[in-house]
């Protein structure tokens, strides 16, 4: 899956099932980069890893792992590796580490020059709700937009927090400017720093080169912090300090370095009360809830399911090449009796399996998964 979808951003890829295999192909290929799982069938990847630096000193390592196996990846950063991803893969975020690994002055190849930040159309990736609740969300966005308000935005998991930053972002008046995304959840607390700040080269083991930390990145642009609930106490008051500041250090450097980065924040927690108990501190609390967003849940808006179900419908296609042309109208009143508890996403998720696995044009009953057809029959 990851070699034609960057085979399709017009990287040239090789791929490899084993170590064996792999050192076969470095020698064959001369790579600038290996992306490789922690776990492979003859051999670890952290024991490749160690192989390929004392081989291919220049050649950047992104390592693949699942959630279980983070102190492993810290482990694979302070033996080399530029960075690692958790699994499921999400490909734009590790396009996105990429082209972070070749900005600057470790490569100056065309193919990896960072690209001029240009304003997403979130009208084509999303469509906007028609309810009551949505339209105020809207206005709300079309509001704080052009300020430099900080914002916080309150929402379910998959309600779309990520989008209406996003709109946010393309918005203002930094629409030009990067919009850096960050996962505050799958943070390491040991790596916090060099992933907001960058680092120096020779700063720590495995710091094989300068990397641009995230505020780096959004610098003249919109950082978007997502899950901020999870943060570390320690990142949180380094956090404050550069909101206050406006300034960062990368670790090892001497010097600060000025930054002019929006910030916009997101969680599902309950953050009132991870104040009161003392989780979250108070003073950055109140400097990142500038101006609050409350995203409905799909349930609070029923009314815009057929609407998004057919966005999805429509996006299925085009990403399939399946030519699915409608839902029948049983369906449809399944699909708008249903709870959605993954929201969003996962109405995204349901529709996608079933243009997939689609006999004809028209998406019927029999193609919904168990759990809502239930429902409908009780």
């Amino acid at each position: 899956m990851l070699k034609t979808w960057l085979t399709k951003k017009e990287y040239t890829v090789q791929t490899a099932i084993s170590v064996s295999s792999a050192k076969k192909e470095l020698e064959q290929f001369n790579p600038d980069l290996v992306i490789s799982d922690l776990r492979l069938p003859d051999d670890s990847g952290l024991s490749f890893l160690k192989w390929a630096k004392e081989n291919y000193p220049e050649i950047v390592f992104i390592m693949m792992t699942s959630y279980a196996d983070i102190q492993t990846a810290v482990e694979s950063i302070r033996s080399g590796a530029y960075d690692y991803v958790a699994k499921p893969i999400n490909p734009e975020e590790l396009l996105k580490k990429i082209k972070s690994a070749f900005s600057g002055e470790q490569k100056e190849t065309k193919e990896y020059q960072k690209p001029k930040h240009e304003p997403e159309d979130s009208e084509n990736q999303f469509v906007k709700g028609q309810s009551l609740e949505y339209k105020k969300v809207y206005d709300y966005v079309d509001l704080v937009a052009p300020t430099h308000l900080a914002v916080f935005i309150e929402g379910d998991s998959g309600v779309g927090k990520e989008h209406i930053a996003r709109m946010i972002h393309e918005k203002s008046k930094r629409a030009g400017g990067p919009f850096i995304p960050v996962d505050c959840g799958v943070m390491n607390r040991e790596l916090s720093a060099s992933d907001f700040f960058g680092h120096i080269k020779g700063s720590f083991t495995g710091a094989i080169s300068n990397k641009k930390g995230h505020f780096a990145e959004a610098d003249g642009g919109t950082l978007f912090l997502d899950e901020i609930g999870n943060l570390s106490p320690g990142v949180q008051m380094q956090l404050l300090r550069v909101l206050q500041e406006k300034k960062i250090k990368p670790v090892g450097a001497n010097k600060e370095i000025e930054v002019d980065v929006r910030i916009v924040v997101a969680t599902n927690e309950d953050m009132e009360q991870s104040v009161a108990t003392g989780k979250f501190r108070r003073d950055l609390y109140h400097r990142l809830n500038e101006f609050h967003i409350k995203v409905p849940t799909l349930k609070e808006c029923k009314d815009d399911i057929s609407l998004f179900a057919h966005h999805f419908l429509a996006k299925a296609n085009q990403e399939m090449d399946k030519n699915v042309i409608g839902i029948d109208k049983e369906t449809l009143h399944c699909l708008k009796m249903y709870d959605w508890p993954g929201n969003i996403r996962e109405m995204r998720n349901v529709i996608f399996r079933m243009v997939l696995i689609a006999p004809a044009d028209t998406l019927t009953k029999d193609l919904l998964p168990d759990n809502i057809v239930c429902l409908k029959q009780k």
